[in-house]
This record gives C-alpha cells, structure tokens and sequence, in this order.
C-alpha cells in the first residue's frame, strides 16, 4: 500500500497510508496525541518505581522516544517493549522531524539507537531505559502477569477491526500486572465492551486534539 509522510496539526511529521487514508498518529498533533494518551493518561500515574511497558504497535517510536525523555524527570527505570509486525522502513524515519519539535537532538543517538537496535534482544537504550523491540503479530504476545502499563497504539478498528477484539484485549488482560492499566486513543462502544468483556475496569477520558473521548482500562 502507498504510504506518504504527512505534517500534522502540531507540525510534527507522520505516515499516512493512502489506501486507507489511516495514519500512524493523529493528523491533529503527533506528539500532542502522544503526550495526552500515553504520558498524561498513563505514564504520569507511576511514581518511583520501576516499570515494565508494552506498546502495541511500536512504528516509528514516538511513544517510547518521549517515554525515555519523560521518564528522565521522574525516579524510575523502565523496560520498554515494543511489538510491531511490519518495521518502519529506515527511509521513512529519516523524513521524521521528532527530535527538532521535542528539542531533543542532544539525544539523536537514543532515537537512532532504538531503530537500529536488533529485533528480539533486550537492548540498554540508557542507564535506566531498556528497549526489546519484537516484531510479531498481537495474537502472538503470550505474556503474563508481567507488564504494569500498556499503550495500545495499533491502527483503528475502522481498518483493522481484528486488532480490537475480546480475543486481543484478553490476550492484553493477561499480559498485564494487578493493579496495571491500559490506555488508547480508541473510544468506540465496541472496544469498551471487547474490553469490559475480559475484566477491565474502563473509564472515558478526555481525547487529545481532535478526539472528543479516548479509553482507559484497569486490572484490578
């Protein structure tokens, strides 16, 4: 499928896939999308402890290159994994203009790191920030007990309505620590029962820009 870097509302750069008219964050602010879902709604709920993270659908790594510099003003070490079935190609992520919008280009060889790392090995990122980039389908996570937060960033259930299941959260319910949570841009009623369905307690947040609603869930 034809796949174009775009400029978001909030002048950082995305992919969009044509075919689908489907981007890989929100054509409203990449970044701003980021902070509210993943860091707002997720990250900030963790204080002084270490922190185990799995993001569903990994793609050009905005959400674990802001996680690493968020982390940083906190006392926490994390381990970062990241699943993605079909890697971003080296020639779209040099077109990403992520280290000038964040003002991070002191930190040009972390983000160069975490692309060029190998698939399926634990790799030292920094001191306190560890990355295991594995690249499989989300069917085939079989973790368990084992993850305090989850970014679930894969495409929308508009286009890919398999990858928003009660098959899939069940698999995320069970990869997940008591006590861990979940957080999506997503907000439809059919992910919120998916959800509900395995056991999650779900809560309706406010969206990021351009998004009325985003969801949250819980495993009590």
């Amino acid at each position: 499928m034809k796949r174009e870097i775009i400029t978001t509302g909030d002048g950082s750069k995305t992919i969009q896939i044509m075919d689908w008219q489907e981007q890989y964050h929100s054509k409203h602010g990449a970044i701003q999308e980021a902070y509210h879902v993943f860091i707002k709604s997720g990250l900030d709920l963790f204080k002084d402890q270490e922190l185990q993270i799995l993001e569903i659908g990994f793609g050009t790594g905005l959400n674990a290159f802001i996680t690493l510099i968020e982390f940083e003003k906190r006392d926490l070490r994390i381990r970062y994994t990241g699943v993605e079935a079909y890697p971003v190609l080296n020639e779209e992520l040099e077109q990403l203009n992520y280290l000038e919008e964040l003002k991070s280009l002191s930190r040009k060889d972390d983000f160069h790191l975490m692309h060029s790392s190998p698939w399926g090995q634990e790799i030292e990122i920094t001191k306190n920030f560890s990355l295991n980039k594995q690249q499989k389908f989300f069917k085939e996570i079989d973790a368990f007990n084992t993850y305090d937060l989850i970014y679930f960033d894969a495409f929308g259930a508009r286009v890919q309505p398999e990858l928003w299941t009660v098959e899939i959260f069940q698999i995320m319910f069970n990869a997940m620590k008591s006590g861990g949570c979940l957080v999506t841009y997503a907000a439809k009623g059919s992910v919120r029962r998916a959800m509900l369905e395995v056991g999650f307690l779900v809560e309706r947040l406010p969206g990021p820009p351009g998004k009325r609603e985003m969801l949250r869930a819980k495993k009590q």
